[in-house]
């Protein structure tokens, strides 16, 4: 009993719950503070697929290739221009653009008027199977302050006989 009374009337034991209190205040202004200095992708992006072709010679306007039957028997090299603004217009700078589908794949960042070339390295060559007519292949554009950009069957590739 004696023990008890000495534990209540101690200054130092009641010191322990204030600190505690303080440290979980203080705590949690430091995490709010870090919750507001990460920043937030506010924007969307446009994104235009320029123009496309076989390898870098052969560039057309529009997201469509046609490649001929002997063409399409090997491997192929497809490059790509993709052209990425805000929605007001304005280039956007550094976003790093990926062009994947049929075996191929490609990645570029934009420069400073938002464009890219994309080409598929010897590596990474598109392909078409012998009794595939038509494929697509899909584009991703990931950029600093932006919402992700996905397009499914942006760049069309088209087998004639």
């Amino acid at each position: 009993m004696k023990g008890l009374q000495l534990f209540r009337h101690d200054e130092k034991a009641m010191e322990l719950p204030i600190n505690i209190v303080v440290m979980l205040v203080v705590g949690m202004v430091a995490l709010a503070t870090l919750i507001t200095i990460i920043p937030t992708p506010t924007k969307e992006m446009s994104v235009f697929v320029e123009k496309t072709g076989l390898g870098v010679g052969s560039l057309q306007q529009g997201n469509s290739i046609i490649v001929g039957a002997t063409v399409a028997e090997n491997p192929f090299a497809v490059s790509a221009v993709i052209k990425v603004t805000d929605k007001d217009g304005s280039p956007v700078r550094g976003a790093n653009v990926i062009l994947k589908g049929l075996g191929g794949a490609a990645s570029n960042t934009t420069d400073i008027n938002g464009i890219t070339v994309l080409t598929t390295p010897a590596n990474a060559m598109v392909r078409l199977d012998p009794n595939q007519n038509e494929g697509t292949m899909d584009l991703k554009i990931l950029a600093d302050g932006f919402y992700d950009y996905e397009r499914k069957d942006a760049v069309m590739i088209i087998k004639t006989r």
